[in-house]
């Protein structure tokens, strides 16, 4: 019961603040006091316009956005995003352009489980929607899928990957951002063994922490320092009653934010401050730089408890994934059987959560990929959020892993042609029945 007393207390915190953003803002917007010009009321109306906006959204699935789209022919067409494979934890989703021709390249996006929802990747699925055909994994909030629906951990996760890239077909080109890097490179080499006609035609990894220990950072210290135990006491609560998921034993959304925050908190308390500033003196609007950003980073959702947990435990701690040791539904995979996918490693020379080393650890595993079907880029300047939604990625990295896939395309294989089925000739006896 504590940790679901402990899961209706963040959110209590949370609903408080918003109202006492709201009760800010409608308290210094009192019409009488418009007589009265006072700089403090100003500045109390705009704290509470950024202070009711900051803590509503962290409840709200951001939506995606994407509502046309314009073609070379350069007109608008409507984009609708359709649901190909429906999980109880996850979903498959294809935006499809109406009215255009189907593009040459088919293109996976994993997004990451990691407490941010998979609009995140909205600016990297708009770049790729120019001349491809766009899927991405749609993971769902653990506090509105009921108990019923069982658990879901790194393992389930990896099967959901290989269903979704059966789903797909071979001509697939894979793309996985920053958490999923290591089970996306699993799941591929359990295709490798168990179905071969399934597996994508290249795999591009980017940020991801497919070696922890290549290159320590923040994240993976702490991995280190704490045990599951501490873990499990500390950050597990069980969803509240007032979702569909109460009781689940969860990694609450809002603790991740928190840990988010806190590694660059001097630079989150900056930009909070000027947007007050900026609010005060009217020169804030709803869709303004500071907006569209933390629109979708205070946005974020609960991981299941064992997923968290065994991420912690299986890829970070006992590095199963580096070592190759990990095991899927009772099978240990081996890496080392990707033998005809291509594979490539982006990361950023300044990202703070996986730094560069702990992705290009993914082509030393593939030992049975030959080294033309390998390759990697590390590019300069780029921190964590660069290199999959930022300028880096438009003008430099994704041209480079545009020009990967069309150098590693597989063909669709052509349906097999009906055979001809030979006319049965007439016999003499049936002709002359015709003609009697």
């Amino acid at each position: 019961m504590r940790y679901m007393m402990s899961y209706d207390l963040m959110e209590t915190a949370r609903n408080m603040n918003q109202w006492l953003g709201a009760s800010a803002l409608s308290m210094a917007s009192y019409p009488a006091f418009s007589a009265i010009p006072n700089p403090a009321l100003s500045w109390m109306a705009a704290w509470g316009e950024v202070t009711e906006r900051t803590f509503h959204r962290m409840t709200v699935k951001p939506d995606w956005g994407i509502d046309s789209f314009t073609c070379d022919d350069g007109k608008d067409h409507l984009v609708e995003v359709i649901p190909v494979v429906e999980r109880d934890f996850g979903d498959l989703l294809h935006f499809c352009v109406a009215g255009r021709e189907e593009q040459p390249r088919k293109v996976l996006i994993v997004a990451p489980m990691s407490g941010h929802y998979a609009t995140l990747l909205r600016s990297t699925v708009k770049s790729l929607l120019v001349n491809c055909e766009v899927y991405i994994t749609d993971w769902h909030n653990a506090r509105d899928i009921p108990v019923s629906a069982g658990k879901f951990d790194i393992e389930d996760y990896t099967l959901y990957l290989v269903d979704f890239m059966r789903e797909l077909g071979p001509e697939t080109h894979v793309v996985a951002v920053c958490q999923p890097a290591p089970l996306t490179l699993a799941a591929t080499a359990y295709l490798a063994e168990q179905d071969p006609s399934a597996q994508p035609s290249s795999l591009t990894l980017i940020g991801g922490p497919v070696d922890p220990d290549a290159t320590p950072t923040e994240v993976t210290d702490f991995g280190r320092r704490v045990t599951m135990g501490q873990l499990e006491e500390t950050m597990i609560q069980r969803v509240g009653f007032k979702y569909k998921g109460v009781g689940r034993k969860v990694y609450p959304g809002l603790l991740q934010l928190s840990s988010f925050m806190s590694m660059n908190m001097d630079r989150h308390a900056q930009a909070f401050t000027d947007q007050i500033q900026r609010a005060s003196r009217g020169e804030a609007s709803d869709h303004d730089a500071h907006n569209r950003f933390y629109d979708e980073y205070l946005a974020v959702m609960d991981m299941t408890a064992e997923f968290y947990l065994s991420t912690v435990e299986r890829v970070f701690k006992s590095r199963e994934i580096a070592r190759n040791e990990f095991v899927v539904d009772g099978h240990k995979v081996d890496i080392g059987a990707i033998t005809d996918v291509a594979v490539k490693s982006v990361e950023g020379a300044n990202d703070d959560i996986s730094a560069p080393g702990q992705c290009i650890a993914a082509l030393d595993l593939c030992t049975g990929l030959p080294d033309s079907k390998k390759a990697s880029h590390v590019e300069p300047g780029a921190g964590h959020y660069g290199i999959f939604a930022g300028r880096s990625w438009r003008d430099n990295i994704r041209p480079l892993v545009i020009d990967f896939m069309d150098a590693n395309s597989r063909k669709p294989k052509a349906a097999p042609k009906p055979k001809a089925v030979a006319k049965p000739k007439a016999t003499k006896a049936k002709l002359t029945a015709v003609k009697g």
